[in-house]
């Protein structure tokens, strides 16, 4: 029997990727910007996929879901925090659009993880 492997979640690919790409353009801002809004963004954006793979280490279908809609949340915050830093120019508008619509994937995805698994765990 094979199991499924958090690295083959495409929600969690995702995000990961999302974050990594978040923290390396935060890394080049000005003190100011990388204080205020740089540490909220990262934060955000990694909490989506440090909240996937919580949510696959649990054993429980109710708890994986759980953390996997937290994840959800931070979504939501990352994209709020990716408009403000477009609106401040801390990111050029091409790049954040990219970003946005990078992040505004991710609910779908999610969605279909947490239908997943209610699909395959029975407890």
């Amino acid at each position: 029997m094979e199991y499924m492997k958090l690295e083959k979640i495409d929600a969690y690919v995702h995000a990961h990727q999302l974050g990594n790409e978040i923290w390396e353009l935060v890394d080049q801002w000005e003190s100011f910007a990388r204080w205020s809004i740089g540490i909220q963004i990262t934060k955000s954006a990694d909490s989506i996929s440090a909240n996937i793979a919580e949510g696959f280490g649990r054993y429980y279908k109710k708890e994986k879901i759980r953390f996997y809609r937290y994840g959800s949340g931070s979504v939501w915050e990352t994209r709020e925090w990716l408009i403000k830093a477009k609106q401040r120019k801390l990111i050029p508008d091409q790049q954040a659009d990219a970003l946005i619509s990078g992040v505004e994937e991710l609910p779908k995805m999610i969605n279909r993880l947490i239908l997943y698994t209610n699909q395959k765990l029975n407890h």
